[in-house]
């Protein structure tokens, strides 16, 4: 929520400077997440009155003024803006003024000049050149009323600051500038103006009946009739200024009049067109197949879990969010109908967001609006009417269909001083629930004593004993809080050898040259069903977005947007990593203090490499990396255990260039480049190589052994062999490792590939020649000839029968 500082000081001003009040309101929960000049800092611009205007001797789009600026002389000011007339007030920037600064971020300063040889002496401006708006159409016409000479930032009262609160979804009562005033009041002990509302009295009889059938939907409506209204009556420029400020587009009188009312006291309401509505209203929930279109242009299916506003026609607006089109106020009004209720914030939450919108009506609603002063929003904004519109008011029709019910709430003081920590008194308790506007009385319980409060209309929020205690300590101020060292001893937890922490493992990625990320853990439907081949993914009950709506089985999507983000920044090389949970469904899994029944939630990590495998450098040609790099990244990060890579399919990975890892047998994960559909569908220039491995693999790792340096030298033979081309490099060193050697073969290495363009003599079309060397020795006693040779043919008999490998001639 934002608001300018100085509508917030006309009802509550205490003695504090900006910050002062801005730390006050952040340390009592209501955290001020911005604070900025209304406009940046310039002077010597006054309030300029227009006396002459005439047309520039040698230029067709300029005009020579002469204005007074309040110096006692008048002053010559050539204007290129279409819109400068005679008897318009305007700021005017003086000889000597600073302007707000530019693009070169250094102020603009006002000397006297010529242009196109016509002397000028200052400058008349726009909102934009001064910063106080992005309105550039032309100059910034002062109203007729504004006094000749005066500084323009007194004036405008542009010495203000926008303050913008971060609430919680408690502080309902803190969506208006009344209700933070009423907490600034509490927290400070300064005094609190209330806002005088005075009764309209009636000059008409008119009504409009209105019949509520769902007192679940709705507790409380009011309304009025009002007549002969000027719609295009202009808002006054302090609303104006304030609604801004507020972040508010001004639109019309009525309209700004019903949006200045919510900012102000936090009731929104609606106008209606009076000769628009056909009969009556009728307040109820909607029906299957009705539709309406809103005033923001869309047109919504509605059902019986939305609640509306109907007249014996057709549904007219969308209960607590938004009024419809048909019904909408225009410059042809003459009539209309003035509505404020309570809806049930149960009846009001979600129903904007599955429309895929939000409005400040449907926030204030769904997070509760205080109910008792329904009848004095209705009033304060009939006056505001009358006085800027015009018209005749008649009386106010108020229907209480439920009160909304305030259990009382027991605050124990030996509870408040455990929780807080420090021992507050009963004194102090009932000095904040005083400040507060909190009724309660105090009870003798034995030896402690009780606090028993009633909620006030407007607290939503205060529903347990930890909500009382919650304003108690806030109240008396977190930073009196004593400062305590924890009792409990403190060990730092030693992880067994075997064992690493994530930590650990992303220390160990970032070596690899990525860089981690951090993403939501919700994300597109279509990311599940495209890259993890996930039809059911588990599904997000309230989604902060539309899209983020179902639960990540793989980290594979939120890396490509990561990557995709970065390539619009024109980044040409990504390694980027991301360490954490999945969520898939096993209804293997049980309640427990760590999981959640049904759901399995594994930790994965999955890295992404996009562009040259290696920065530029002078050393070696730029070459794209490819599936080999990657597959080197994963062998290091499970080193020194050496994993499988077996040809496999996945629904992210490109068909021919995807592995499934293996580590004694088990699957651990899979690493492959992305597949061209997918490239193409994510709008990627080229396909990155990705891998996504189970955590707990990462976490594991071989404790080293002791073993002595081998006292004897390696015998080494190469061996020629001719293969099938389906024959892979895992099934030929199998065939040689686990061949009977009498443990002599102590490793072997694939060194040549040769592959002849034709078939030639002792090799056929479908085959290969490897080049194997292997590593024989025996630690215990020198290797004769006829040991090498017996080891050798017992390789090359394992190597027939399983690969049918022959020995190149």
């Amino acid at each position: 929520m934002q608001f300018p500082e100085s509508w917030l000081r006309s009802f509550c001003n205490p003695d504090l400077n900006t910050q002062q009040l801005a730390d006050l309101l952040t340390m009592a929960g209501l955290e001020v997440e911005e604070q900025q000049p209304v406009a940046p800092s310039f002077t010597g611009v006054v309030v300029g009155l227009v006396l002459e205007v005439a047309k520039h001797p040698d230029a067709d789009r300029l005009n020579v003024c002469k204005v007074d600026a309040g110096t006692g002389e008048v002053l010559q000011i050539v204007c290129g803006a279409a819109n400068v007339a005679v008897g318009i007030k305007v700021p005017c920037a003086t000889v000597g003024a600073e302007l707000p600064p530019g693009a070169d971020g250094k102020p603009f300063k006002i000397k006297l000049g010529k242009l196109r040889g016509v002397e000028s002496q200052g400058m008349l401006c726009s909102a934009r050149e001064l910063g106080v708006s992005e309105e550039a159409s032309g100059l910034h016409i002062l109203p007729d009323d504004a006094p000749v000479g005066t500084s323009i930032r007194d004036y405008l009262k542009l010495d203000d600051t926008l303050l913008t609160l971060k609430l919680t979804p408690n502080l309902a009562h803190c969506l208006s500038v009344q209700g933070v005033a009423r907490e600034v009041s509490a927290l400070t002990g300064a005094h609190l103006t209330r806002l005088p509302i005075k009764h309209v009295v009636p000059t008409i009889d008119d009504r409009l009946p209105v019949k509520v059938t769902a007192p679940d939907l709705c507790g409380r409506f009011a309304g009025r009739v009002i007549r002969g209204v000027n719609p295009q009556a202009p808002t006054p420029a302090w609303m104006v200024d304030r609604l801004a400020r507020c972040g508010q587009r001004s639109v019309s009188a009525l309209v700004d009049i019903s949006n200045y009312v919510m900012f102000e006291l936090g009731q929104p309401s609606h106008v209606f067109d009076l000769d628009k509505v056909h009969g009556g209203l009728t307040v109820r929930w909607g029906q299957l197949g009705e539709s309406l279109k809103l005033l923001n242009g869309q047109t919504v299916t509605l059902d019986e879990h939305v609640g509306v506003i109907a007249d014996e026609q057709q549904v007219e607006s969308l209960a607590g969010v938004m009024g419809g089109d048909a019904t909408s106020v225009g410059d042809d009004t003459r009539n209309v109908y003035l509505e404020a209720a309570f809806w049930w914030p149960k009846a009001i939450a979600g129903r904007a967001r599955r429309y895929n919108f939000s409005t400040d009506a449907s926030h204030r609603y769904e997070r509760g609006v205080d109910p008792a002063p329904t009848v004095e929003a209705i009033e304060r904004i009939t006056q505001l009417i009358l006085d800027i519109c015009g018209g005749r008011a008649g009386p106010v029709d108020d229907q209480l269909i439920k009160a909304a019910e305030r259990p009382p709430v027991t605050l124990r003081l030996s509870r408040a001083q455990r929780v807080i920590g420090m021992p507050v008194t009963l004194a102090q308790c009932q000095e904040v629930f005083t400040r507060l506007d909190l009724h309660y009385s105090t009870q003798a319980k034995g030896s402690d004593t009780h606090l028993v409060v009633i909620p006030p209309s407007w607290r939503f929020d205060l529903q347990i004993e930890e909500d009382l205690i919650e304003e108690v300590v806030r109240v008396i101020g977190f930073d009196q809080l004593p400062k305590r060292p924890p009792k409990a001893p403190i060990e730092a937890q030693v992880l067994p050898e075997a064992k690493r922490s994530l930590f650990a493992v992303r220390r160990s990625v970032a070596s690899r040259g990525y860089q981690e990320t951090i993403n939501f853990s919700f994300v597109e439907e279509r990311w599940e069903r495209e890259l993890a081949g996930n039809e059911n993914p588990i599904r997000v009950l309230n989604p902060i977005a539309s899209p983020l709506s179902v639960m990540r089985s793989s980290l594979v999507g939120s890396l490509l947007e990561v990557l995709r983000t970065n390539l619009s920044r024109k980044a040409d090389r990504v390694r980027i990593f991301e360490i954490g949970r999945v969520f898939k469904r096993d209804a293997s899994v049980i309640n427990s203090d760590q999981t959640v029944a049904g759901i399995d939630q594994p930790v994965r990590v999955t890295g992404l490499a996009y562009g040259p495998a290696d920065v530029q450098q002078w050393g070696a040609p730029s070459r794209t990396v490819d599936f080999f790099d990657v597959k080197g990244d994963v062998e290091a990060l499970l080193a020194p255990r050496q994993p499988r890579f077996v040809a496999a399919e996945h629904p992210a990975f490109h068909p021919g260039r995807c592995a499934r890892v293996e580590l004694d047998g088990q699957a651990v994960g899979f690493v492959g480049e992305l597949h061209p559909k997918w490239r193409q569908g994510y709008e990627l220039p080229q396909a990155p190589v990705l891998f996504e491995l189970d955590a707990a693999v990462l976490t594991q790792r071989v404790v080293p052994t002791f073993q002595a340096v081998p006292r004897l030298q390696s015998v080494y033979r190469d061996l020629a062999l001719v293969v099938n081309d389906s024959v892979t490099h895992d099934t030929l060193m199998a065939a040689i490792t686990e061949a009977p050697s009498e443990g002599l073969v102590r490793g072997a290495r694939l060194f040549d590939i040769y592959k002849p363009k034709a078939a030639v003599a002792g090799m056929a079309e479908n085959e290969r020649s490897l080049a194997v060397r292997l590593e024989l020795r025996d630690d215990e006693q020198t290797l004769t000839d006829e040991r090498i040779e017996a080891s050798l043919k017992g390789v090359l008999e394992s190597l027939s029968q399983r690969v049918s490998a022959r020995v190149r001639s």
